[in-house]
């Protein structure tokens, strides 16, 4: 079935805030290139903001599937490198300009705007799911393992689209492994009695 004039309006809008920035691109062109009218682009979204936020709200229902497909294809110790591994992915492909998140609230820096709690929510998920990763691992510290990943993750990102990408892919995976060498796990607890 052809897509509803919403799905066109956020396909659009999504391959050209992400391609030129979110301020960049205004209603005019977004309607143009999309096919529909302005009184259309109103009657689905009240703003251009209300657009942008649902932009990444898009983008987050897409990582989480990605995490969630990297996560359950691997052993748990290897969850959080085959997560991370997704920022080595993301670098290599033609067309990237880093993260829509971080470029979003790079351009509304007002913490309380719509498009920034978008980000935040997020940001929120993504290093709650890091924590819980790095405890199933058995991260002798979770939070700290958790706020890392979270760095690794911003840092691999932006190098991405400075620096060699191979070289950025290696840098984070290494660094996961490091994170989670043996002397970082958590010992297992013995019981009295337990031969161990």
């Amino acid at each position: 079935m052809p897509a509803s004039p919403r799905e066109r309006l956020l396909t659009k809008a999504s391959e050209l805030f992400y391609q030129d920035g979110i301020h960049a691109v205004g209603v005019d062109r977004l309607v143009a290139e999309a096919g529909v009218t302005r009184a259309t682009f109103y009657r689905h979204f009240p703003s251009k903001d209300d657009l942008v936020a649902e932009y990444l709200r898009t983008a987050d229902h897409a990582l989480r599937r990605l995490v969630d497909q990297a996560e359950a294809t691997s052993p748990r110790e290897a969850a959080v490198l085959a997560v991370l591994d997704l920022v080595g992915r993301r670098v290599s492909y033609a067309g990237f300009r880093g993260c829509e998140f971080i470029n979003a609230a790079a351009e509304y820096p007002d913490p309380t705007h719509p498009v920034r709690v978008a980000v935040a929510d997020h940001r929120t998920w993504f290093r709650q799911r890091m924590e819980a990763l790095s405890r199933a691992a058995g991260h002798a510290d979770p939070g700290y393992a958790a706020s890392l990943l979270v760095l690794l993750h911003d840092g691999g990102l932006a190098a991405g689209g400075l620096d060699n990408p191979a070289e950025v892919r290696a840098t984070v995976c290494r660094a996961v492994r490091d994170l989670f060498s043996t002397s970082s796990l958590t010992p297992p607890t013995v019981r009295h009695g337990d031969p161990r």
